[in-house]
């Protein structure tokens, strides 16, 4: 690199390598693994190329749990402070102010704009106009990335083959996921069209899929189609890949930070925002009673919010009530990309049986286990046994943090979820360490599920600052937490 760039967090050796091989080459993969860096390393990229002359715009598109922490986090704290820049994040709709921020993007401006956009917008006609548009206006001198790229997996998705057009206009293209395969080699061929139409050598999906994978003739009623039964000149497929992609495991990462925390945001269904509404009426009218409201009222209230949240709620009577809840959806998302073992940590017996439910079907029989207060000691010490063995099926470890949370050790797992927190501070502290541990031999990530605008925010980030919640949620802060006005889809 000829350009000279001041870093604004120091990198790690693997992060110089994969800056050193692609910052300056118009198409280009950074496939590493969750919590080796990928962000910082795409962000240092867009600085460099800026600096360089190269770009003043870029164009950060990741999925819509994901989007927020690019505007609020990655970007703040790794762009380079030599680097002036703006950035602006795309709503569907929004205030007059954010449309009118939107709309500035055409305007004049002296150093660097980035654009913020999640993938689930390019499903609809406004989000692939909004990316279209900037590609006319912005793209000849701009940079796209699409962060967690197996998004566009799918050849025949609305949204992929949108972007695919729309990469067509910017100079610079890239790529960022922990693994581009999550299920198939054909999940490669729509993101190297990303990068470039014909990357890998091939005019068309069905070419690509006649070289590497086997297909077999099958029938269904009167129609016929080729099944895809297996796969072919796979190690010619790899090398044609890391021509144009840099791979870091972090099995290969000793300079690694010890814990990485984030987070993955989602909003509420129609039927859930409704109960909440009306949990959050019910619960805010406690404090109109002018006398002080006790703080095991509050928590109760509180975790009646947490589980609606979660999927499910148990009304006064006992009976439950079950809602669709989109942070199922961003579990397995999560889980589709991450390649080893991890545990997952809700506070709610219902969301541990869905959990490992959902995990079993969708990975195997056995590939989930399910630890909590009715799970017998024979079976959570197999639980645990079969867990720490790296050759044993058994991936997910689905716990409540109150019972399994202590004394365990958990060390294979190098990912940490947190569906539903619980609000002591010691649990969280306590479960965090069955991975982070002696005979922990990687960086630990740590994703905490958070529903927009709701007392989830405030949950997590007292547990993160080592806030004890049962302290802390009284008088005026409860109410403002209580308050709180949920995102809406």
């Amino acid at each position: 690199m000829t350009v000279n760039y001041k870093y604004k967090l120091k990198p790690f050796d693997h992060q110089v390598t994969a800056l050193e091989q692609g910052w300056d080459r118009q198409e280009f993969g950074y496939f590493m693994e969750m919590g080796t860096g990928k962000s910082k390393v795409l962000i240092d990229n867009i600085g460099l190329l800026f600096l360089a002359g190269k770009i003043n715009f870029a164009l950060i598109i990741a999925p819509k749990g994901v989007y927020r922490n690019w505007v609020a986090k990655e970007i703040p704290e790794h762009m380079s402070d030599d680097v002036p820049h703006r950035v602006i994040r795309w709503v569907s709709g929004g205030t007059k102010k954010q449309q009118a921020e939107m709309q500035s993007v055409k305007q004049p401006f002296a150093g660097l704009t980035i654009f913020v956009m999640n993938v689930e917008a390019f499903s609809s006609v406004k989000g692939n106009a909004a990316g279209q548009w900037l590609s006319r206006i912005r793209g000849p001198h701009g940079l796209i990335a699409i962060d967690e790229s197996t998004t566009i997996k799918n050849h025949k998705a609305k949204r992929s083959k949108h972007l695919m057009k729309i990469a067509d206009g910017f100079n610079y293209r890239r790529l960022l996921t922990g693994s581009p395969v999550t299920k198939s080699p054909m999940d490669i061929y729509s993101q190297f069209e990303f990068m470039r139409k014909g990357l890998l050598g091939y005019e068309s999906y069905y070419a690509f899929q006649g070289r590497y994978a086997v297909t077999q003739r099958r029938s269904m009623g009167a129609q016929a189609f080729q099944q895809i039964v297996g796969y072919k000149n796979i190690d010619e497929l790899t090398k044609k890949i890391d021509m144009f992609a840099y791979r870091v495991l972090k099995k290969d990462c000793l300079d690694l930070p010890d814990k990485i925390y984030t987070a993955r945001y989602v909003t509420l269904t129609d039927e859930q925002l409704k109960m909440y509404e009306k949990l959050q009426q019910q619960a805010l009218i406690l404090f109109d009673d002018g006398e002080m409201v006790s703080a095991p009222a509050i928590i109760t209230q509180m975790l009646r919010l947490q589980q609606v949240m979660s999927g499910h709620l148990k009304t006064d009577d006992g009976t439950m009530k079950y809602f669709s809840s989109r942070r199922m959806d961003a579990l397995d998302e999560i889980m589709e990309e991450h390649q080893g073992k991890a545990i997952i940590w809700s506070r709610f017996r219902y969301d541990i049986k869905q959990i490992t439910e959902m995990l079993n079907k969708k990975f195997g029989k056995g590939t989930a286990v399910a630890y909590f207060g009715d799970t017998s000691d024979d079976d959570r010490a197999a639980a645990v046994l079969n867990f720490q063995n790296p050759n044993h099926p058994l991936r997910f470890f689905v716990g409540n943090p109150a019972t399994a949370g202590y004394g365990l050790t958990l060390t294979e797992a190098n990912l940490v979820v947190y569906y539903a927190n619980d609000y002591n501070l010691e649990t969280r502290i306590q479960s965090e360490d069955r991975a982070h541990r002696i005979g922990q031999k990687h960086n630990v990530t740590y994703i905490d599920l958070i529903t927009e605008g709701t007392i989830d925010e405030k949950i997590v980030e007292s547990l993160r600052n080592k806030i004890n919640i049962g302290a802390k949620v009284l008088g005026e802060e409860a109410r403002e937490w209580l308050s709180l006005k949920p995102t809406k889809k």
